[in-house]
């Protein structure tokens, strides 16, 4: 790393200064995104409820999957949730916490940006290259990983949990909060699952990782992909558990392709030194 590029260097309370209008900027924008959230309520819950509902577009893709491949028992039944709110400020807070969680999605990429832009000056040519193209990639994969949790992984546990009884004398009621804040937990943790390159990358450039011993343990690494898609979809069905493991199974194979590129590029360098 260097000092700022310029002609003059910036003193601590300069760079202090400025870390503090990349905040101020930042902030804003998240207030604004998050007010543009909480007034459009009903397309805001519009999103946030539709995998509950039996006509979510991943229940229509199942019903044509096992219509193709003849398998009428992958096709879900038609089933009904109810949610309910237990508190007197119960819905106003859970719209509150929902436009800012939109609010600060819609509001990432510029202060990624910020934050990078922050940085970058004191960074080498190669190191704000490298570093840029980590930014985007993360940012990337943690969408991709949100979309995946919502789009398949969410629904599918989502109706396996609220329709599970231990006794038909025990009707399921979801509490609206509760459903909130798993479908918050699993975007989180399939977002960080999604990361898995950008660690394996970075682990690969301090030498710690080689893609040998990844390709060594690709076996264990399965297992331990298909004991986490179990967890997180506990469904009796095996397609849907290879639904949810395959994307992870992908994301490891390109983890090797990744750290054996690091390692090319390490050679390489070896080489012209």
């Amino acid at each position: 790393m260097k000092a700022d590029s310029g002609n003059t260097q910036l003193t601590f309370w300069d760079h202090l200064d400025e870390l503090r209008g990349v905040l101020v900027r930042c902030i804003i924008l998240l207030v604004v995104l998050t007010l543009v959230a909480f007034c459009f309520r009903e397309e805001l819950f519009g999103i946030v409820l539709a995998p509950k509902n039996p006509d979510f577009c991943i229940y229509g893709l199942f019903c044509r999957i096992a219509e193709w491949i003849q398998l009428p028992s992958l096709c879900p039944d038609t089933f009904h949730v109810r949610l309910i709110n237990t508190e007197l400020a119960g819905q106003f807070l859970t719209h509150m916490s929902v436009a800012f969680y939109a609010g600060l999605l819609l509001a990432s990429p510029y202060i990624l940006y910020q934050l990078f832009r922050f940085v970058s000056p004191a960074l080498y040519e190669d190191e704000r290259k490298y570093s840029l193209r980590v930014v985007v990639w993360g940012y990337v994969l943690f969408m991709l990983g949100v979309l995946l949790n919502y789009f398949l992984i969410f629904p599918l546990t989502f109706r396996f949990l609220a329709l599970y009884q231990v006794s038909a004398e025990v009707e399921n009621t979801i509490v609206l909060t509760s459903y909130i804040d798993m479908l918050m937990m699993l975007s989180l943790m399939m977002g960080i699952v999604f990361e898995i390159p950008i660690l394996c990358w970075l682990f690969a450039q301090l030498g710690l990782l080689t893609a040998s011993f990844m390709r060594t343990y690709r076996k264990h690494a399965i297992v331990v992909v298909l004991g986490i898609a179990a967890v997180i979809t506990p469904t009796s069905d095996v397609f849907t558990l290879l639904m949810v493991a395959f994307p992870m199974v992908l994301l490891y194979e390109a983890s090797i392709l990744v750290v054996r590129r690091v390692e090319k590029n390490k050679l390489k360098t070896e080489r012209q030194s």
